[in-house]
């Protein structure tokens, strides 16, 4: 297939692409129907389709232009006190392990399962077999955080003020959502399939990730709600949730952009609308941002979700020692029980924050600085 054939591609890049990568967007180029892709500067090699990437269509639906974990995000609410209150060791300790027993990466390790809003004790997803997996596991899944890259953070902001940032998704309910449509879905090469949003697979498919969508914003309230009492129980503030931020990065939803309506795919692209808040953290050991949108057309009004990896958590692993992460952590406390299992999400596996937020000057405004001084990661 020739250039002319490709789709018209934007990019922002705080690196340069590798070829695996370069490959990778040039097949999502020629996909059928794809109109426009936009490249952010934390992307990176994934499974189907990069991490970090948005594309438009006019009528068809790709799935893994969304990603399993649908409805993954960021939610950041502020305290009304200082990060001074935490960062004393045993302060710190206590904590750490107050969120590990609240707020488990997965669901066999709590007791009994949390309450859920009633808007989602009862879903109407589009098949029998998805709604008989949420009962047996979505409502002992909910406020948990999962592993990899998901966490709980405790920050402080440029004028001391502690703040929780919570990073986590649709745990299980999205990658069985995405894998029950990708099987009906029409291959259409290079290892993509796609579904018509004019048939009732397509409409199917919307449904159920706008469901997930809900789950995991529902999800990362709940976990919040959860370290909130924790760290008001041991350091005393309350969580003021007026001043909250929640974005989430994998998603496909219809909008307008220009004088077209496109289905916009995002995986690991925060919206960025003019204006509109967003979340942008870095790794476990590095700053954060909070920015607003500046709503850049060529990036679909989209930004960078995150640092990004740099290294494969295979080479990660191969490279990182524990003493590694150790020294990189040193100023962020952390349960040092969980150093080797937490090698491949040490701050060196990961882009610098700085680069990408540089990067993409175009598509964000920073409006807050935040600092890491406690993080929990599921493992």
């Amino acid at each position: 297939m020739t250039e002319h054939f490709l789709a018209p591609l934007h990019s922002w890049l705080a690196t340069p692409m590798s070829d695996d990568v370069s490959s990778a967007i040039r097949r999502l180029r020629r996909a059928p129907d794809v109109q426009h892709v936009a490249v952010m500067p934390d992307v990176h090699l994934a499974e189907d389709v990069c991490v970090g990437v948005a594309i438009g269509t006019a009528r068809l639906l790709y799935p893994q232009a969304v990603g399993g974990d649908i409805g993954c995000g960021m939610l950041a609410v502020p305290f009304d006190v200082e990060a001074e209150r935490v960062r004393e060791p045993r302060t710190a300790a206590r904590i750490l392990a107050g969120l590990g027993r609240s707020i488990p990466a997965r669901r066999r390790n709590r007791g009994e399962a949390i309450s859920m809003p009633d808007a989602l004790a009862r879903p109407a997803l589009s098949d029998a077999r998805l709604e008989g997996l949420w009962r047996s596991a979505g409502t002992s899944e909910f406020a948990t955080v999962g592993s990899g890259n998901h966490f709980v953070e405790l920050q402080s902001d440029e004028a001391a003020r502690l703040w929780l940032m919570v990073h986590s998704g649709s745990r299980a309910l999205g990658p069985a959502i995405r894998d029950h449509h990708l099987a009906p879905a029409e291959p259409v090469g290079g290892g993509l399939r796609a579904l018509d949003t004019e048939v009732d697979s397509g409409t199917a498919y919307l449904n159920d990730a706008a469901w997930a969508r809900r789950f995991a914003d529902a999800n990362r309230r709940q976990i919040a709600v959860l370290a909130g009492e924790i760290v008001s129980g041991i350091a005393g503030g309350r969580l003021q949730w007026e001043a909250s931020i929640t974005t989430d990065h994998n998603h496909a939803e219809q909008e307008t952009h220009g004088a077209k309506r496109l289905w916009v795919h995002r995986k690991g692209a925060m919206p960025a609308w003019p204006d509109q808040a967003g979340v942008l953290p870095g790794s476990m050991g590095s700053l954060s941002y909070h920015v607003v949108g500046r709503g850049c057309p060529e990036a679909l009004c989209s930004s960078a979700h995150g640092a990004g990896r740099l290294l494969s958590r295979t080479d990660a692993r191969k490279s990182i020692t524990n003493r590694d992460l150790q020294r990189q952590m040193r100023d962020v406390r952390y349960d040092f029980r969980l150093t080797e299992r937490l090698r491949d999400e040490a701050p060196s596996a990961y882009r610098d924050i700085t680069a990408v937020a540089r990067a993409q000057r175009d598509l964000v405004k920073i409006v807050r600085v935040l600092w890491p001084v406690l993080s929990y990661k599921g493992v």
